[in-house]
């Protein structure tokens, strides 16, 4: 073939390639503009001061459509669904504790977006910047507010199969010391020192010690929830097929998600809790497939997001199995509660 008939052809299909980006460019961005617009029938929100000292409080990323979408907002705990107030700060996930918060947000690039991590101060003021080596996934702050910490995908963006790879990073708030990855410590599976390429961590989970926190370990294609020490720098396995562990805040309990034989591949897990001295587990009367670390509202209560309109919405169900789930928030995630009382360490 000449090379003017070379020509011939690759000019049609270099002008479909440009006709399909462009077209992937005005749609991604009409989508934008949409969700930039209020949506009638959707929650309250008006801008205003947000404090990580208010006791009392839920605070959240918005995902209601309108100007402050992505916004962390707060509402009274005891009225999730009521009026909002939107502080200007956005964020993908979301965590709080003792007036420290960690934000992971988008920096939207011309090519690609990157991630970071911003450590805030009770006043949403950013006092420490990390880069994040992936999609953001999981955030969550110790008790004291000492540590944050994050997982990224840094291949792969879903939990729900096997072909993925995590990152998970440890920060203190105080001197600005960060661990890059969980894979660093030393791992005791079965009483004995582990090593494996394949090894992933994420969804991390303080106890008040500043000492002592849970993960998840992925390996051999199972998941173990682990008691990690912060001074020793080990991981230890505790349990098999436990997923985004949350520490209640009596430090007793473990909400996760289980993967469960019979559901589907794309949406196998349901909500548990379970006892760290007894290891008993009790399933939550939640029927839905929960992807999702959830969070304690009190030593009672598991709240966590599922899909919704607006991209998710929070549920609510009780941590001792019976009851049912509820929907008490449209249009958030990433919540957290301030001023929950804390064991002494």
């Amino acid at each position: 073939m000449s090379v003017r008939s070379r020509v011939l052809v690759l000019l049609p299909a270099v002008a479909v390639l440009a006709a399909v980006a462009l077209a992937s460019v005005l749609h991604a961005s009409a989508r934008a503009d949409r969700r930039a617009h209020t949506r009638a029938g959707g929650p309250e929100v008006t801008p205003g001061e947000v404090t990580l000292r208010a006791s009392g409080r839920m605070v959240f990323r918005n995902m209601a459509w309108g100007p402050h979408r992505d916004e962390l907002t707060t509402v009274p705990a005891s009225d999730p669904a009521g009026p909002r107030t939107a502080s200007g700060v956005k964020c993908l996930r979301f965590y709080a504790a003792s007036g420290t918060g960690v934000c992971l947000q988008a920096v939207h690039g011309p090519v690609s977006d990157t991630y970071r991590a911003l450590i805030l101060d009770a006043h949403l003021r950013t006092t420490a910047r990390y880069d994040v080596p992936g999609i953001p996934s999981r955030a969550r702050v110790s008790p004291t507010g000492h540590f944050a910490a994050w997982t990224a995908f840094v291949g792969g963006d879903s939990y729900a199969g096997t072909d993925f790879s995590t990152r998970t990073a440890i920060a203190d708030t105080r001197t600005g010391r960060l661990t890059p990855t969980l894979e660093a410590f030393r791992i005791v599976k079965d009483g004995h020192t582990y090593r494996a390429a394949d090894v992933n961590f994420w969804g991390v989970t303080f106890a008040a010690d500043d000492r002592t926190f849970y993960a998840t370990l992925a390996t051999q294609g199972r998941t173990y929830l682990v008691r990690g020490d912060l001074l020793s720098r080990t991981v230890t396995t505790l349990h098999a097929n436990v997923e985004c562990p949350s520490l209640s805040p009596d430090g007793t309990r473990v909400a996760y998600k289980k993967r469960v034989a019979g559901l589907s591949r794309d949406a196998p897990w349901h909500l548990y809790v379970l006892d760290l001295r007894t290891l008993r587990e009790t399933p939550l009367a939640e029927p839905r497939s929960v992807d999702d670390q959830a969070v304690w509202r009190d030593a009672h209560t598991i709240v966590y997001a599922l899909p919704g309109d607006y991209g998710a919405d929070l549920y609510q169900v009780p941590a001792d199995g019976t009851g049912r789930a509820r929907r008490i928030s449209p249009a958030a995630v990433s919540p957290a509660y301030l001023g929950q009382p804390r064991p002494a360490p």
